[in-house]
């Protein structure tokens, strides 16, 4: 069983002579009082694979006795000055509940003590007017011992503001105008951790950097640099998706179809002979998560339509019967994607995208030519794709049709994303009118598999004696919308393929 907690903090360089140098920070902002607590005697044993995959990605996985944390604690870095912890209670091993959080970053490779960690903590409490806690101010003398034979011991003072639970941040840039006035400024370490690896010898995270022969502002390195953020991206999803946090599923599966566009669309750079079987993984891994994701959507919207509907257009136990479909279908999409995130093909796929795949001659090449050429592929797919589409009657043809120009859509804004670092204002533009002409035609898509969704609802409630009238009512409305999505679908269209949007990319 886990806990977790956001954490905000910030880190100082010690004051010369120790607490005796801390300021007095009564008064300051909303700080009426200040209390004495401890002293406190820590020790944390800090877990990491071989090549310290943890560190390297600001994670830090720590058992720590003392204090009134004792227990396992997971930090995930959240952004600025906020991380997310996760803690579990006290065990001789890693909790697997942990173990399977940090999964996208080990990738498999076993967990290993590398550093121990043990800190004297003197404790400063920062209270408003009514007494409860601001801010906690830790003085800490840490000794930090490498956990391998050989390993070496490093010594250092540190200083330590966090807030409390519910504080805004903005109470730690008062509280460090007060320290910089004393002459404490902040450490160069961003954690104990990083210190402590740096200074007993145990080494340093290796940091990614370019593939050799990359050359800076060429297309390669802009298509390089683009996948190394859907990557991190997607890694640090997986925790979120796998605790069952609001939108990290359709998240992750965002990254992996922002990843799937980048590498078909700037196939003229890749090895195909590399990215063409991450696709394919890619592909799999969207349509794992897709199930859930599907299922996400359908509940708000059928949910947002019920709860829309007049009193007296509601007929029978629809409500009920909504919540059985969304338990019965829930768990078991539950259950495919924590399989999915299990599998064996999972953890070879990031093993893949972390590597990132080799540059083909070309990578070399201007972007303005190489990059605007990728772009306006993608256009031509999509002008093709609405062309056969709206030549189509109305009917089911269309619609499937349609729901292959919304995918085009996407990659044609997906390939726009890649290449704005390097083609700017233009390629923008082309992105943005292809966002509108996707969002349409997915309110299109998404009316139209509700409508399947509330046909077998209105059967299955015929079946067991009740009133089909309102899952009737609910598909006539989302009948209209998919018909209105059309009707505007030309408009939009106009505006997206109009010439000058294109001509600064074809020069």
């Amino acid at each position: 069983m886990t806990q977790s907690k956001r954490e905000t903090e910030r880190k100082y360089e010690p004051p010369s002579g120790g607490v005796a140098g801390l300021p007095d920070l009564t008064g300051v902002g909303p700080v009426a009082s200040v209390t004495t607590a401890g002293p406190e005697e820590l020790d944390a044993v800090y877990h990491d694979t071989g090549d310290l995959r943890l560190a390297g990605s600001s994670v830090t996985l720590r058992r720590r006795t003392g204090g009134p944390d004792a227990g396992w604690h997971l930090k995930l870095p959240i952004g600025g000055d906020t991380r997310e912890e996760v803690r579990a209670p006290l065990s001789d091993d890693v909790p697997e509940a942990l173990r399977e959080l940090v999964l996208s970053r080990t990738r498999g490779a076993p967990l290993r003590p590398v550093v121990r960690i043990r800190s004297t903590r003197a404790v400063r409490q920062l209270r408003d007017t009514g007494g409860s806690v601001l801010a906690e101010l830790s003085l800490d003398e840490v000794r930090a011992d490498a956990t391998a034979s050989g390993g070496g011991r490093a010594e250092w003072g540190e200083l330590e503001v966090e807030l409390a639970d519910g504080v805004g941040p903005g109470l730690l840039d008062v509280v460090e105008k007060k320290l910089r006035k004393k002459g404490i400024v902040r450490s160069d370490s961003p954690s104990k951790l990083a210190r402590a690896l740096r200074d007993t010898g145990v080494g340093e995270p290796a940091v990614r950097r370019p593939s050799a022969g990359v050359v800076a502002g060429s297309a390669g390195s802009y298509v390089l640099a683009y996948l190394r953020e859907q990557v991190g991206t997607l890694v640090a999803l997986d925790p979120a998706v796998r605790r069952d946090l609001p939108d990290a599923v359709h998240q992750m599966r965002v990254a992996c179809r922002r990843l799937r566009g980048c590498l078909r669309s700037y196939r003229s750079v890749l090895d195909r002979r590399v990215t063409d079987p991450v696709r394919a993984e890619l592909k799999w891994l969207a349509g794992e998560l897709g199930t859930a994701r599907d299922q996400e959507v359908l509940r708000e919207r059928l949910g947002a339509g019920l709860d829309g509907l007049p009193g007296d257009l509601v007929l029978g136990p629809v409500a009920a019967r909504l919540r059985a479909w969304e338990v019965s279908r829930g768990v078991d999409v539950r259950s495919r994607t924590r399989e999915a995130l299990g599998a064996p093909r999972y953890l070879r796929l990031l093993d893949a995208l972390v590597d990132g795949p080799p540059l083909r001659a070309k990578a070399a090449g201007k972007p303005a030519r190489t990059m605007a050429r990728a772009v306006l592929q993608e256009y031509g797919r999509l002008a093709g794709r609405m062309e056969r589409a709206l030549a189509l009657p109305a009917g089911r043809t269309r619609e499937t049709e349609l729901h292959e120009a919304r995918k085009a859509a996407k990659k044609l804004r997906y390939a726009a994303e890649v290449a704005r670092p390097a083609l700017g204002k233009p390629v923008v533009r082309l992105g943005n009118h292809a966002k509108a002409v996707q969002q349409l035609l997915g309110e299109h898509q998404d009316a139209v598999v509700a409508q399947v969704t509330l046909r077998e609802l209105a059967v299955a409630a015929h079946a067991a004696g009740e009133s089909a009238f309102t899952w009737g009512v609910l598909h006539g409305r989302e009948r209209a919308v998919a018909e209105a999505r059309q009707q505007a679908l030309p408009g939009v269209w106009r505006s997206a393929s109009d010439p000058a949007l294109r001509a600064p990319l074809a020069h």
